[in-house]
């Protein structure tokens, strides 16, 4: 929410004393100790996929030690729906919180709003910062000043089983109305579903909100759009899929159900994004990676939308050990160690220079997912971004599931951001 002088300023003398105080993570009082030599320990909460990426996250952190010995890399595996409010609660407090964190995009503005994290601008983190795309950077930086390293940029795209198409004898789908005919022609000829919506996430209800020409809110303007027409129709849209068969959902473990049910070939279809492809080649039917194609999320009356997004590193301004997280944060983003994540997982780089490696400009779920990425639909980089989904995910689990009605779920998504978002329209 907006706040006051008065909050403003106790948020200030917040950071100050979180400053002073630093974080009890475990952290020792390291650094250069005037030789130039790090040490001490970095602990670094790591939001991936467990299972897949975080196994991968974790061996290229803890390499960070070969080139500086006598840092002790602590890595932490914090889910991701849980690590938001715990890095929260753990900076409010003093005690407990990391000195990196893997932020979502949407986290990085709300951290910095709050004075949990130290500005980076004239640190190692931000090593050759030119070479950042335009907008991966773009989620680091609040009140003119940068706050986060960018990590991975992702948007989202269709995920389908190539033997289940080639087998019902249908194209991939461009538009919504050709989603509802193919995933028709599916269950008629194969007997499975076409499509599996998410339902308990709202991130998932955005590429149907930017395809009818919606937002969640027009930040210039300070104005609540997500219950205007556009919105109407998003939710007009996901509840047809539904109840025509086209679409099955959930409301609570969509992760889950949707990976098994995808990766189990129950389903032909799945909407998803580059952070889902390692896991989904672990799955029965994708054995043959060949199987696996991604189309762009079909348009909806507006066009095609998908939504922006990604993972930055951000630094605790509490930290007893800010030299060596500075340097962690410039190693876990620099060309070299994005060329590896790339290769191992498939997910994209921020940095220009990483595209051009051999590597990275042959892998075909990279080479799909940028041009998707450079089309994509930022988010508004507001400090009340990431807690804009916590409402709408309520009323998109109830209108998916027939508990209300699109134009209620619209509307009760609007009133709650007007409360959240003081003085807006």
């Amino acid at each position: 929410m907006r706040r006051g002088i008065a909050a403003t300023a106790l948020v200030a003398a917040l950071g100050v004393t979180l400053a002073a105080c630093g974080s009890d993570s475990g952290s020792d009082n390291g650094g250069s100790k005037g030789s130039g030599e790090l040490s001490g320990t970095v602990t670094w909460w790591d939001t991936s996929t467990v299972g897949s990426e975080d196994k991968v996250f974790k061996k290229v952190a803890e390499d960070f030690t070969k080139k500086h010995p006598k840092v002790t890399v602590k890595y932490v595996n914090v889910p991701f729906g849980e690590a938001q409010n715990k890095f929260k609660n753990a900076a409010q407090s003093g005690s407990g919180a990391p000195d990196v964190i893997r932020s979502e995009v949407a986290w990085t503005p709300e951290f910095a709003d709050l004075g949990y994290l130290a500005p980076l601008d004239g640190t190692p983190a931000l090593k050759e910062a030119d070479d950042f795309l335009d907008q991966a950077a773009a989620s680091t930086k609040y009140n003119g000043k940068t706050y986060a390293v960018p990590q991975v940029i992702d948007s989202m795209g269709i995920f389908y089983n190539k033997k289940i198409f080639k087998e019902a004898g249908v194209e991939v789908p461009k538009t919504i109305d050709e989603l509802k005919s193919v995933s028709a022609k599916i269950k008629q000829k194969t007997g499975k579903t076409g499509l599996y919506l998410r339902g308990d996430d709202a991130y998932w209800f955005l590429s149907f909100l930017y395809g009818e020409g919606g937002d969640l809110v027009d930040a210039e303007k300070k104005t609540v759009t997500v219950d205007g027409p556009a919105g109407v129709k998003a939710f007009k849209t996901v509840k047809d899929l539904v109840d025509s068969g086209a679409a099955k959902t959930d409301a609570t473990d969509g992760w889950n159900n949707m990976q098994t049910a995808f990766k189990d070939g129950k389903v032909a279809m799945m909407i998803n994004g580059p952070w889902a492809v390692a896991d989904t080649y672990a799955g029965k039917e994708f054995a043959d990676k060949a199987n696996l194609g991604i189309a762009p999320v079909p348009a909806g009356s507006g066009g095609q939308g998908a939504p922006q997004g990604g993972h930055n590193l951000a630094v605790y301004a509490g930290s007893k050990n800010l030299d060596a997280s500075y340097a962690f944060a410039e190693y876990m983003t620099s060309v070299e160690t994005q060329t590896t994540i790339a290769k191992e997982l498939s997910l994209l780089p921020t940095r220009e220079s990483v595209y051009i490696k051999p590597d990275v400009a042959t892998n075909e779920m990279i080479s799909f997912f940028k041009p998707v990425v450079q089309k994509a639909v930022e988010r508004p980089w507001i400090p009340e971004t990431g807690s804009l989904f916590a409402p709408l995910v309520t009323e998109y689990t109830k209108v998916l599931t027939g508990q209300t009605t699109p134009e209620a779920g619209a509307k009760a998504s609007g009133d709650a951001y007007r409360k959240l978002l003081k003085d807006w329209k």
